[in-house]
């Protein structure tokens, strides 16, 4: 009931997420605690899952801040409908976490992005790899946003994309109606885009008769695939030599499907903050910067600006000198 009253709400990423974060809390329940009806639950006993989860299975505290705090909306949602004692959410402590690990420091820097796109312009041009990363790292577009993108969404006069919350459809934005925007393309991406629909496009429709940029011959591509797709093509191997030393026939990150195991492979997340912060050092200001990536300035200041203190400090000396 939970998942199903905040599909449409939320991104397929975060209901998936939601959804295996709340597995783990029921399986304890069952196998460990054995429980099997809420009403049994009570503050004590989400305390020891607290410490359960903490103990057994190391795991840092701002992920079990984000597993704890998905758990405390599950209960609000089950008070809400009767299931649950009221108040019961409140008894769960979320663990305090340092700024410093609030927010993941990886990210793709413009040399390293630069490095890949040219690679994919030799080597699998117009590819829908090169597509997907080329639309994320100039855009700085969230992945879901460049997977509920149609062909009707595509400019090619007046090159860019239209951003449209569907959520009846499976490709809701994370902002909602408030994420709905045009994103300009460089002429070149455009070419890029044009090229990949008029060539190795599959040509086909999702479940809603709907023709979605990124394909695969079953229809609209999922985010798995469109993550999988950047974690593979920011392996450095796949444009240069190992930096770790590693023989592509010992290495597990050599395969398509593990490439995320690579210890220099890239997220959609780590592309998204290295786009932001390429603009942000291209002098473009903070308030277009957020509007185009469809983040707050308090966000943005957080989770995406990989400048250095140094960084910034020139960029405000060359500012103040003009």
């Amino acid at each position: 009931m939970y998942l199903d009253q905040r599909k449409g709400e939320v991104s397929e990423q975060t209901l998936s997420s939601h959804g295996y974060r709340l597995e783990q809390f029921v399986e304890w329940c069952e196998e460990v605690e054995g429980i099997h009806n809420l009403n049994d639950l009570t503050g004590r006993k989400l305390h020891t899952y607290r410490v359960y989860r903490r103990q057994e299975d190391d795991i840092k505290p701002v992920t079990l801040q984000g597993q704890l705090s998905t758990l405390r909306m599950f209960l609000r949602f089950c008070a809400s409908v009767d299931a649950v004692h009221e108040g019961l959410a409140e008894k769960i402590l979320l663990p305090s976490v340092p700024e410093s690990e609030q927010a993941s420091r990886t990210t793709l820097d413009e040399d390293r992005a630069a490095d890949i796109l040219e690679h994919l312009r030799k080597y699998q041009y117009a590819s829908r790899d090169h597509v997907v990363l080329r639309l994320l790292w100039c855009t700085g577009i969230r992945m879901g946003s460049a997977r509920a993108i149609d062909l009707e969404d595509f400019d090619r006069d007046a090159p860019g994309v239209e951003l449209v919350h569907r959520p009846g459809q499976e490709t809701p934005l994370k902002n909602k109606e408030h994420g709905e925007r045009w994103v300009a393309l460089r002429p070149e991406t455009a070419e890029i885009l044009e090229d990949y629909i008029d060539g190795p496009r599959a040509d086909t429709r999702d479940e809603y008769d709907r023709e979605p940029l990124l394909t695969t011959a079953q229809g609209r591509v999922s985010t798995s695939c469109v993550r999988n797709a950047v974690y593979g093509v920011t392996r450095p191997c796949e444009y240069g030599p190992c930096p770790h030393d590693r023989k592509p026939e010992d290495c597990d990150a050599t395969e398509h499907s593990l490439a995320s195991k690579c210890p220099s492979s890239r997220s959609p997340h780590d592309v998204r903050s290295g786009a932001i912060t390429s603009h942000l050092l291209d002098e473009v200001p903070v308030e277009i910067v957020s509007d185009r990536m469809d983040v707050s300035q308090k966000v943005l200041d957080k989770h995406y600006d990989r400048r250095t203190e140094r960084e910034k400090m020139e960029q405000r000396r060359e500012y103040l000198r003009n």
